[in-house]
């Protein structure tokens, strides 16, 4: 039995996320650790809330909320929000926990004894209107790299450049919108990635099985301009974790909090620290410390482009830098970006549809398809009204919906509600037998490798021979001349639904628990024989017709629907 540990990029606190953020980490690293779970491998899926930083502070101070109760509240959101996408995770923590400020400051002690930690004064922007430093995120501006009139002081969401609020062109507070700012003199805590640059390098070169997209943007940071430069750690703001040196304060810096993208994926392994004190877990060592188990443990991460530069770069530098034996990741998966009907998905700007709003059209089952299957891997992808009414109509209602609808609806009304008895296979069976195995073993092939455009038409694949079976072997025509056969060909065609749910169910959580519950069985064998995984439901064996598993999308709820969400968001 494997072990994976998981992780996908924990999101930000400040509001609901959009269709965008869920299928750039959220929703495949769900598919990952439910298809290992099925193939019987030891899982633990690990996320948690970001909840430090000028964006958790910016949301609060709109919401006329403290921060505190603000990310306290909207965890709360998130983690409903969660669920009702069935993300299954092992635990979704809160890097505002005490095990993250505890671990955090432990690591900011670690990397000062190792030399990696410098403290430097300099100049930082500061507000007369607002009467305080700003970080940051609390600064916008026009980018110098590619002209975008929004981007913030540390990056440019329009290019991915790295970005100091310096850089930026006229730049303005995002808190009163004064551009009168002015540098003063503070002092602030640096992580000397540049000691690390061969080293990570070294490390990411041996990493010859990891997305290209992963790896051309984390050589892109290495090497471009004076290579991997070293980045502050510390903020002037009243909401993060205290800076440390463990339990010892920290001379020079009262006041002030580590940097959320320091702190933030610390709480990774935090997390699990978080899932052992919350009960659920006995031992969280044996997933992050080498010398405590974790040397046979295969440790994925999931994320959007955007996110690579820090999970490839700067918490592999905490890591390593730190001298302790923790997990590095094993495999880093990273995904482009989901675009909306003709334009970006925005959160700032509201743009496309949010987590919230897609739940309340439909069932998560239908989103989570076509977001899977339509997965932003090679190349940025759209979202469209059209693509998704046509996807769910022919994949989920077509194909998967129809055949368990015809086979359950044709047995009851010759057979009755139990498994029919006789027959023996012939070759049309012997056949889709072998057919069935070649697609399942393809199947599982993409899903090991994560590749999971190629996944979902894989799976898509085997529901639509099960069509083709039906069609061809014509149950109804054979019940006329040979019932016996008919019988046959209706238990082989029952078998497949249980077949089609334990092979579903990474993708479409819901259908694949309603399949099972009509043919009335726990039976989640992953089918490593097929023929045997095809006679799990003997002869005689009760079963239900289910409800219909997907309505098929009108041409009035799409034209409603691409109305209601025409990019605004109220």
């Amino acid at each position: 039995m494997a072990r994976h540990l998981i992780t996908s990029a924990i999101p930000y606190i400040n509001g609901i996320k959009h269709l965008g953020n869920l299928v750039g980490s959220q929703l495949p690293a769900d598919l990952f650790a439910r298809y290992c779970r099925a193939r019987g491998d030891e899982v633990l899926f690990l996320c948690a809330t970001d909840e430090h930083g000028t964006p958790a502070e910016l949301a609060a101070a709109k919401a006329g909320q403290p921060v505190a109760d603000y990310c306290a509240e909207m965890w709360q959101v998130q983690k409903r929000l969660s669920d009702g996408f069935r993300l299954s995770f092992d635990h979704f923590g809160r890097s505002s926990s005490p095990q993250n400020h505890r671990l955090t400051q432990h690591f900011a002690k670690r990397l000062y004894e190792q030399g990696l930690i410098r403290e430097v004064s300099e100049t930082q922007m500061y507000s007369p209107t607002d009467g305080r430093y700003l970080p940051d995120r609390y600064i916008e501006g026009t980018c110098p790299n590619c002209g975008f009139d929004s981007a913030r002081g540390d990056q440019c969401d329009n290019c991915t450049k790295q970005l100091d609020p310096v850089d930026l062109i006229e730049p303005r507070s995002v808190i009163s919108g004064a551009t009168d700012l002015e540098m003063r003199e503070t002092k602030h805590l640096y992580l000397c990635q540049s000691q690390m640059k061969d080293e990570l390098e070294a490390w990411i070169d041996s990493k010859t099985d990891w997305p290209i997209l992963t790896t051309s943007i984390a050589k892109k940071w290495l090497n471009d301009g004076d290579g991997l430069r070293d980045r502050g750690i510390t903020r002037d703001l009243d909401w993060g974790i205290p800076v440390k040196r463990g339990d010892e304060d920290w001379p020079g810096m009262e006041g002030k909090v580590f940097y959320v993208w320091f702190d933030a994926p610390i709480e990774y392994i935090a997390c699990a620290k978080e899932w052992v004190d919350a009960g659920k877990g006995s031992d969280w060592q044996r997933w992050w410390r080498t010398d405590k188990g974790a040397s046979d443990v295969t440790y994925t991460q999931f994320m959007g482009k955007d996110n690579v530069p820090f999970h490839a770069l700067s918490f592999p530098a905490t890591i390593l830098g730190s001298r302790e034996p923790w997990k590095l990741v094993d495999y880093m998966k990273s995904f482009n970006y989901l675009n909306y009907d003709g334009g970006q998905f925005s959160t700032s700007r509201g743009r496309g549809v949010f987590m919230d709003q897609a739940l309340e059209i439909l069932p998560a089952d239908y989103w989570r398809w076509w977001l899977l299957s339509h997965a932003p891997e090679s190349s940025d992808a759209e979202f469209t009204w059209d693509n998704f009414q046509a996807s769910v109509n022919k994949d989920l209602a077509d194909v998967l919906g129809n055949f368990v609808s015809r086979v359950t609806k044709f047995c009851r009304s010759k057979f009755g509600e139990e498994v029919p008895t006789g027959g023996t296979y012939g070759a049309q069976e012997e056949a889709l037998l072998e057919r069935l195995t070649t697609r399942i073993r393809e199947y599982e092939h993409h899903m090991q490798a994560m590749e999971v455009r190629k996944s979902a038409a894989a799976l898509r694949a085997i529901w639509v021979d099960g069509n083709e079976y039906l069609q061809e072997a014509a149950p109804w025509s054979t019940f006329k001349e040979d019932p016996e056969r008919a019988a046959m060909q209706i238990r082989l065609a029952l078998n497949l639904i249980r077949l089609y749910a334990v092979l579903s169910s990474p993708f479409i959580p819901d259908a694949a628990a309603a399949m099972l519950a009509a043919m009335r069985t726990d039976d989640t064998s992953w089918p490593d024989d097929v023929p045997g995984g095809l006679d799990a439901l003997a002869p005689g064996h009760a079963f239900d017709v289910p409800e219909v598993l997907f309505s098929k999308i009108t041409d009035d709820q799409r034209e409603d629907w691409q109305a209601r969400f025409s990019g605004a968001r109220d």
